[in-house]
């Protein structure tokens, strides 16, 4: 019996040691998480475990260490590791209430939970706790374990550790907590995700009186002092924080990197580009519309990103996650394709009635403006010209520059795709624009700092010249005049069906935005379009950046090309007045100035579906 007794005994410590060897029991396991860092160094983002700031007892005000020991082990000090006394007195108020009301754990119980075992409730387990309990008392101080208890235990919205929790509700140190602050996060251990006070502000603050009433029965504070605590007041709304230091972003950026990966991840991400884009989306006049932002570098590197008006961890993400009708921002690949095929700005198409099955497209504005140069055409967003463009030179041409520019969303074999009607993100929209910022392509928009070139350059004369023509004109004499910088800008407005989406994509000098504003539940929303509110957004948030000079394409001979300060040729008149859409379906919505432009230029002869009408102009 003896030998067995010393063989149980010398098992039992054999397994202690292994399980938590005395010589580790004040070393604090190694950070296997991952932190995703700012472009300046900062740290905005983490995964995984994190190592909370240990926690000095001493130095922790009364109130601070009264507050948890009233709620969870009153009598911390005057046991040892298991309570005998808590433990009798939970299972006769358990046994009188017929369920489980009040536990009979230590803190030291609870720690070896956290640290060391998993959470199921079995004998086993609990007899394994018990063990391990006592083993831990033998080797550490009572305030080492109560610090190590307050490092470990959850308090609800990812915060792990009393450090974490004060500074992520209060904003301040555990030192620095207040009475009712105090109590309120004692009383989040019992359950951290009910209880969070940003998910039920009223359960965490009736919780925090019952933690002040155990506080008074305790004779910790009187009854008095108990019942003059208010509810304290949280910090600055916490989602809202991340969003602006780049919560879309890493919600977006951490499923794509391999949970091997530990350490530091530099990103791409500016911390003060970041703010400041959230900052705009917030204060835009969007009634009950919903808004996104993207900024990327020419070569895709993103620096901001807003998914939406209000952030919370795995928010829907409106950036990536939402597929929208690009409306005319897809008229970059209608014009495109034109150019490859031997097309130039001066060329002519006619902005007229056309009849293409039963399909019939429309303007947005009322009236035809007849025989246009393909820049003017661009430039007044006329949906007539942009499928007479597109039906001449074959959709497959079309869809075939979309492709290289990056775009993988399905493209319809339909007259309506020159109007995009298909749907795509906004961010691999984004990335087909940013080709026309640095002239490569197909631009891959990432997050993730290091060297990143795409792999092709535009042809100067055949598709990056001809098209930053077409996007000047667009912003600054377009429908896109809402967004002009005091710098060259370029871009391009659209403005789906029925005003249910709206769009602006530009760039000036080394920063390509895109914006979209609409509705989740894809209902109109009266009055919107491409040019007014994002571009307004757009311009908001570009106005105040900081931007290098644009790198103007000069390098390689160009008969004519605009130089920096002085407009392509031809002119379109400055105009704030933007009509309704006026087509039955699959249309886009871009709205021209009211004078159309003037010059004679070469005709363009590839014109299926030309039909000839007596054209008018509207004033």
């Amino acid at each position: 019996m003896a030998l067995a007794a010393v063989a149980v005994f010398a098992w039992l410590t054999g397994w202690l040691m292994i399980v938590a060897p005395p010589s580790q029991l004040r070393v604090r396991p190694a950070d296997t998480g991952l932190d995703l860092v700012a472009a300046d160094g900062t740290v905005f983002a983490h995964r995984g475990p994190r190592i909370a700031r240990p926690i000095d007892v001493a130095r922790l005000p009364v109130h601070v260490r009264n507050a948890f020991l009233a709620i969870e082990d009153r009598r911390f000090y005057r046991h040892g590791a298991l309570d005998l006394h808590g433990l009798a007195r939970a299972a006769w108020h358990n046994a009188k209430a017929g369920q489980v009301v009040e536990g009979g754990s230590t803190i030291t119980q609870q720690y070896v939970k956290n640290a060391y075992l998993k959470s199921d409730r079995t004998f086993a387990r609990k007899l394994e706790e018990a063990l391990l309990a006592s083993w831990l008392e033998t080797w550490l101080h009572k305030d080492e374990i109560f610090g190590r208890y307050l490092e470990t235990i959850y308090f609800g919205d990812q915060a792990y550790g009393l450090d974490a929790a004060a500074r992520h509700y209060f904003a301040k140190a555990p030192e620095q907590l207040s009475l009712g602050e105090a109590a309120m996060l004692a009383g989040l251990v019992k359950a951290p995700s009910r209880l969070a006070p940003t998910r039920d502000a009223g359960a965490a603050g009736e919780r925090m009186r019952v933690v002040l009433a155990a506080m008074a029965d305790a004779g910790f504070v009187t009854p008095e002092e108990a019942a003059a605590v208010r509810t304290p007041r949280l910090a600055d709304d916490p989602d809202e924080a991340a969003a602006q230091t780049g919560g879309w972003f890493a919600d977006w950026l951490l499923p794509t990197i391999p949970g091997s990966v530990h350490g530091a991840v530099r990103t791409t991400l500016d911390l003060a580009l970041q703010r400041r884009a959230a900052t705009v989306i917030a204060n835009a006049p969007l009634g009950r519309a919903e808004a996104a932002l993207v900024a990327m570098r020419p070569d895709g590197a993103i620096v901001a990103m807003v998914g939406g008006r209000r952030y919370g961890p795995g928010s829907f993400n409106r950036v990536t996650q939402a597929r929208r009708q690009p409306g005319s921002t897809f008229k970059l690949f209608d014009y495109l394709a034109a150019f490859r095929s031997g097309a130039s700005p001066d060329d002519m198409v006619v902005d007229a009635p056309l009849q293409i099955g039963d399909w019939a497209p429309t303007n947005a504005y009322s009236g035809y403006y007849g025989p246009l140069p393909l820049r003017d055409a661009f430039a007044l967003s006329s949906n007539l010209a942009a499928v007479r463009v597109a039906e001449s030179i074959g959709r497959g041409r079309v869809i075939r520059a979309a492709r290289d520019l990056g775009v993988n969303s399905p493209l319809p074999d339909a007259p309506s795709l020159a109007l995009g009607t298909a749907t795509m993100p906004l961010l691999e929209l984004a990335g087909a624009y940013a080709a026309f910022a640095g002239g490569r392509y197909p631009v891959i928009p990432h997050g993730i700092a290091g060297p990143a070139v795409p792999p092709r350059a535009l042809d100067l004369r055949r598709e990056w010249g001809p098209m930053l023509d077409l996007l000047w004109q667009a912003a600054n004499r377009g429908t896109g005049r809402a967004a002009a910088l005091a710098r060259p800008t370029f871009g391009k407005t659209g403005t789906s069906q029925d005003s249910r989406d709206a769009w602006f994509i530009g760039f000036a000098g080394d920063l390509l935005t895109a914006v979209w504003v609409g509705r989740d539940d894809d209902a109109p929303v009266p009055g919107l379009s491409g040019g007014h509110l994002p571009a307004q957004i757009w311009h908001a948030f570009m106005a105040g950046v900081p931007l290098h000079r644009f790198a103007w394409p000069t390098a390689t001979p160009v008969a004519a090309w605009p130089s920096p300060v002085a407009a392509p040729a031809a002119a379109l008149a400055a105009n704030d007045d933007e009509g309704e859409e006026a087509n039955a379906e699959d249309d886009s919505a871009d709205d021209p100035p009211a004078d159309a432009p003037s010059g004679h230029h070469r005709h363009w002869h590839h014109h299926r579906h030309h039909h000839h009408h007596r054209h008018h102009r509207h004033h």
